[in-house]
């Protein structure tokens, strides 16, 4: 797996903090900072995720995946799944996550709510590499609401 990323500046120019990661599958994203309001020159433009933004982003569609994949191979009729990711961050620099919940939404029919369960501990104990690494230092916490579709 491979990723390039690019500073892009603000619109072109060399001023702001946006990037643009090429991915080795060919696909495109864009980043941006915060605008900082004392040193204009060093923030970004609030045009795009902050970078880790994207990390939680990763982590979620990452475990999503896992639990849709586990419910349908286990012959589960399910319909949608959203997880809602909520967050807590070090105070001071390197400001890493300290804290994260996960909370599922899964839809189906007739889905067993220990199915889900089950799902969804197998993607955060064998299967989402991005939770997994994560835990390493980070308290993840999850639950999840089932919804009759």
């Amino acid at each position: 797996m491979e990723c390039t990323v690019s500073w892009t500046g603000a619109l072109g120019t060399r001023s702001g903090m946006g990037f643009v990661a090429e991915t080795g599958s060919g696909h495109t994203l864009v980043m941006d900072g915060a605008p900082d309001a004392a040193k204009p020159e060093n923030g970004g433009q609030n045009l795009a995720p902050r970078p880790m933004e994207t990390v939680l982003a990763g982590t979620g569609g990452c475990t999503a995946y896992d639990v849709v994949l586990i419910l349908k191979r286990g012959r589960h009729n399910v319909t949608g799944c959203s997880v809602k990711l909520t967050s807590e961050r070090a105070p001071v620099d390197p400001k890493v996550f300290t804290k994260i919940h996960m909370h599922f939404t899964v839809s189906g029919k007739a889905l067993p709510g220990a199915a889900v369960e089950r799902a969804i501990a197998m993607s955060h104990e064998k299967y989402c590499s991005a939770s997994i690494m994560l835990a390493h230092s980070v308290e993840i916490t999850t639950s999840f609401e089932l919804v009759e579709a």
